[in-house]
This record gives structure tokens, C-alpha cells and sequence, in this order.
């Protein structure tokens, strides 16, 4: 009989219990021998792995028994499932838990993702590593499977990415950015790109390469961008924008904002007319941290070069129109 911390009280029959192989035909033990003794020499208290261990524990208490040890207190935690209700593998997806690390899961998400899996506190599901050390009990562990969910991994993510402060989410991100071939001295700070990015990303390397325009020049513009945003009817107003821009005092978002607003209002057009033509102009598409905090990270010499650059093939496209 096995008192498992997760599914209660557990009987076996001895007729379940075959007569395994302690130590093969080489002299090497076999894992339930060696695990048994391991075990014992190190005076483990709790023995918590995968359910699916559950048929070895009653053979490991024997074991002990006949060392005259007394065997630890087991729990045995459901599996995690593929989509398809298999036994999670790599052919679900699964990677080493390094390989998280490099894509940009932070240590905290991973880990408050897989106490979820199979156990609950109330409804909270955003969890800080000393509210799970607070909270987590085995005997709110869940005795059924649970399926793997990226998209909920990804959330989570994004959730205690959003929890960070601007200091310590760039100096996560440093070493993403560096990983990517961009060099952080060549633009603003990891933390001031943190503190505009950190809504928009999933993960860090995703964060790192979403604001690679603010450390370096791009090849082309979105077509499909161009298409919609860098039209003739734009052209007046972008370059009134861009005088504004040569002449500020200060390169700060407060004065961007003053010189889009001002540019806006001489000629009667809402701020969306101009904010997007510029965020596909300085940025390559269609999407960004708001206009007047994006165009302050591209830095002003950025910002005017690529509205030149933008100003010519509008004016090219009037042409030909």
C-alpha cells in the first residue's frame, strides 16, 4: 500500500509485484536498485516525480524495508499531455527547458505555467515564485492529466514580462538583443526600450527583435504598409512634420507629440492620417509603441532620414500617378 500525497491511499496486489532484476549480467544495477539506495544514502524526505512511476514505488518500499530504512512520503503528479492526449513529447513541440530560456521564457512563467498545470489556487492564475511558495500544497495537486497549452505558456509570459520594472526587463533584455546580432549601445537603453516594448512582446526575443529599428536602419519598407499609408495625399503633411522635427530644441517625445499635434491642426486632419504614415515611414510597417515614444527611440538623425526616405517615394508615387 503506497499513502501517495496526490492520489491518497494506493493498494497494490503481490501478485502486481514481479521478482525484478536488481543488477544486470555486467555487474551495473538496474534504476529501481540504484534509486532505492540513492535514496536512502541521502535521507530523502519526498520522492515527487510523474504518476507515471507509481507501479516502481511499491517495489522501492520493499527494498527499503529489507535495508531497514524508512521510506519517504511519495507523490506522484499527473503526466503532461500533447493536444492529442498523448504523453507529451518532442513530436508535440517539446523542448529542452533551455531551449525556453532562449526564446525568451522567463524562468518565473515557465514555472508558475507548470504549477498550473495541475494545481489550483482558487482562480488566480498569475502567480510571483513567493506566492507559489506560499500557496502550492501537494494536497491541491490535481490526480488527472493536464494538455500542454503554448498559447497559455505565451500569455503567462507576457503577463510577468508586463510585471517587470523598465530596469530589470532591460537588463533581461540586453543579452536578447545582443543574441540578435544588435549592438545596445548603437540606440537608446535596453531599459527605455523595455519600458515602451514591454505590452508588445511574448517573449524576449520577440521583444529584442521588434525594436531592432531603433538600433539599425532597414532595407525596405513593408509593401503592403507602403501601400496603404505612404500615399500622395500624405505628402504635404509629411514634410511640414519633418521641418518640425529638423527645428525641435529637444528630442523628447513630449516636443514629437507637440510638433505631430501642430502639423495635424494646420491641415484639418485627424491624428491618425499623419501618426500612421509616420510610424511606417520611421519604423518599416504598421506597427509600434505609440508614434511620439517610438520616433523618440529612433532618435532624431534616424527619424529624418527615413522621412526623406519616405518623402522621395511618395513623391515618386504622385508622379506616376
Amino acid at each position: 500500500m503506497v499513502n501517495d500525497e496526490v492520489r491518497g491511499r494506493v493498494v497494490f496486489q503481490n501478485a502486481e509485484l514481479d521478482d525484478l532484476i536488481m543488477v544486470r549480467a555486467d555487474g551495473m544495477p538496474t534504476y529501481n536498485f540504484s534509486v532505492v539506495v540513492d535514496d536512502a544514502d541521502m535521507g530523502i524526505t519526498h520522492v515527487i516525480r510523474g504518476d507515471d512511476h507509481l507501479n516502481n514505488t511499491p517495489r522501492q518500499m520493499n527494498m527499503l524495508a529489507v535495508l531497514g530504512v524508512e521510506p519517504p512520503a511519495y507523490a506522484h503528479l499527473p503526466m503532461i499531455l500533447g493536444p492529442d492526449g498523448a504523453k507529451l513529447s518532442k513530436r508535440h513541440g517539446a523542448v529542452d527547458v533551455r531551449e525556453y530560456r532562449q526564446q525568451g521564457f522567463l524562468p518565473a512563467a515557465l514555472i508558475n505555467y507548470l504549477v498550473r498545470l495541475g494545481w489550483s489556487c482558487g482562480d488566480q492564475e498569475i502567480f510571483s515564485l513567493e506566492e507559489m511558495i506560499q500557496h502550492f500544497d501537494l494536497k491541491s495537486v490535481n490526480q488527472s492529466a493536464s494538455a500542454f497549452n503554448q498559447e497559455k505558456l505565451l500569455w503567462l509570459n507576457q503577463q510577468h514580462i508586463i510585471a517587470l520594472s523598465s530596469r530589470e526587463l532591460g537588463e533581461r533584455l540586453r543579452p536578447y538583443l545582443e543574441a540578435t546580432g544588435i549592438d545596445p549601445a548603437s540606440g537608446p537603453t535596453p531599459e527605455a526600450v523595455a519600458r515602451a516594448f514591454h505590452e508588445r512582446a511574448t517573449t524576449l526575443s520577440q521583444l529584442a527583435e521588434s525594436c531592432r529599428y531603433c538600433f539599425e536602419d532597414f532595407a525596405e519598407i513593408e509593401a503592403k504598409a507602403a501601400k496603404k499609408h505612404l500615399r500622395p495625399v500624405v505628402l504635404a503633411p509629411v514634410r511640414e512634420v519633418r521641418t518640425r522635427f529638423a527645428g525641435l530644441r529637444d528630442w523628447t517625445a513630449a516636443a514629437i507629440s507637440e510638433a505631430i499635434a501642430a502639423t495635424v491642426a494646420a491641415h484639418g486632419i485627424n491624428m491618425g492620417k499623419l501618426g500612421q504614415p509616420l510610424r511606417v515611414a520611421v519604423t518599416g510597417g504598421a506597427v509600434s509603441p505609440p508614434i511620439d515614444v517610438t520616433l523618440a527611440l529612433v532618435g532624431r538623425e534616424r527619424t529624418l532620414a527615413r522621412l526623406d526616405r519616405a518623402i522621395t517615394m511618395i513623391e515618386a508615387r504622385a508622379a506616376a500617378s
